[in-house]
């Protein structure tokens, strides 16, 4: 059995933040992802698919994606069966993501004021790009706490070479 979803939309809203007893992060959002158009009407239909990130890639949704940018979201589908306070039974579809990546660049709107950066110990950065090129020890949200490599080093790196794989 096979459960995997990739996916690549436009976030209908902002994230929604959240954070369990445990203090594990959470965010809940939502995208846009069209079909292909109808052939005898030439209407476009667009479904809208919920999904929930955990960790890490909650923190990188929170702090970097904004309603309106292009997505692509990779995990895998979850149903979720409840009863509402009503007594009727609910059902709930969504996407919990493994792989979350914006696939276009922000909009440079000016805020008021930067959006607070979530996580701990994470620096607080503002929303806004800045202009100035980033110092050479900063580290790149994707790759996590590794170092980037020189021009000199990449040549002769070898992503294969700490495997055990032969």
């Amino acid at each position: 059995m096979y459960n995997r979803v990739i996916l690549i939309g436009r976030l209908v809203r902002d994230p929604e933040y959240r954070s369990t007893p445990e203090g594990i992060t959470l965010a809940r959002m939502t995208i846009a992802v069209d079909r292909a158009r109808n052939p005898q009407t030439g209407e476009r239909q667009t479904d809208f698919i919920d999904l929930v990130a955990w960790r890490q890639q909650a923190e990188f949704a929170i702090n970097y994606l904004k309603k309106g940018r292009l997505i692509m979201a990779e995990g895998r589908l979850q149903v979720r069966d409840w009863v509402s306070p009503q007594g009727e039974r609910r059902r709930a579809y969504e996407v919990v993501v493994d792989r979350l990546a914006g696939l276009d660049r922000p909009k440079e709107a000016v805020e008021e004021e930067p959006a607070p950066v979530v996580g701990a110990g994470a620096p607080a950065r503002s929303a806004v790009p800045s202009a100035q090129p980033a110092p050479v020890e900063a580290s790149d949200p994707f790759l996590g706490d590794e170092e980037l490599l020189e021009e000199e080093e990449f040549e002769e790196y070898d992503p294969f070479a700490d495997t055990d794989e032969e």
